[in-house]
């Protein structure tokens, strides 16, 4: 990938600003990605600018199937399905579907009457209504924990979880849990994770479909 497209960049000045910001931050981690496959660095790296963080590059864990399940599926324009709506609309330039249905009417009731969180029954909507592709948690553990155990029912058409919630109640946990199963994930170890991160990961593998 090059620098402008790291940065989306469309000027020279815009251009001179990610040339040097990919050096500052190859600088910063370098030592922590080197044996890292060129589009596991890439994703890393996307993750440290964005946070302006370099301990991302201690934190973020990339399963051995993860990047080339993601891409498998993007490539066959699968939905991603985001926990809340600040990482869907942060999602750009994907042919297939961004979807969220945190707000969705039937997942409120779904939500309400199992007395889980709109995030976990928002996986579950998703589940019962022809799901295929990944899963983007930014935010909510739940919504990790609730596909990880749909997946192991074989309940839900899921190729990998981007999985970094953000928090101090449940994301350390659901991240752990995440890391140990069988399914094709990037994690963020502890309670760090959020949005941006979660951004990153997925706009770096559009950009390198």
């Amino acid at each position: 990938m090059t620098d402008q497209m790291f940065m989306g960049a469309s000027t020279k000045q815009g251009y001179d600003i990610a040339t040097k910001s990919r050096e500052i931050i190859r600088g910063l981690i370098g030592d922590d990605i080197k044996d890292l496959k060129p589009l596991e660095k890439d994703i890393v790296e996307r993750i440290v600018h964005s946070t302006a963080d370099p301990e991302y590059a201690k934190l973020v864990h990339i399963s051995d199937d993860f990047v080339e399940s993601a891409l498998k599926s993007l490539r066959n324009n699968e939905t991603i399905l985001t926990d809340i709506n600040m990482v869907k609309y942060g999602i750009t330039q994907y042919e297939g579907e961004v979807e969220c249905y945190i707000k969705n009417e039937e997942v409120i009731k779904i939500a309400k009457e199992n007395q889980i969180t709109r995030a976990a029954a928002a996986i579950r909507y998703a589940s019962e209504n022809s799901f295929e592709g990944i899963v983007v948690s930014g935010n909510a553990p739940t919504a990790v924990f609730e596909a990880m155990d749909l997946f192991e029912k074989g309940e839900i058409n899921l190729k990998a979880i981007v999985g970094v919630p953000v928090g101090f109640v449940g994301a350390a946990d659901s991240k752990e849990a995440l890391r140990n199963s069988n399914i094709p994930n990037i994690i963020t170890e502890g309670p760090k994770g959020g949005t941006p991160i979660a951004v990153a990961c997925v706009n770096s593998l559009i950009q390198n479909l």
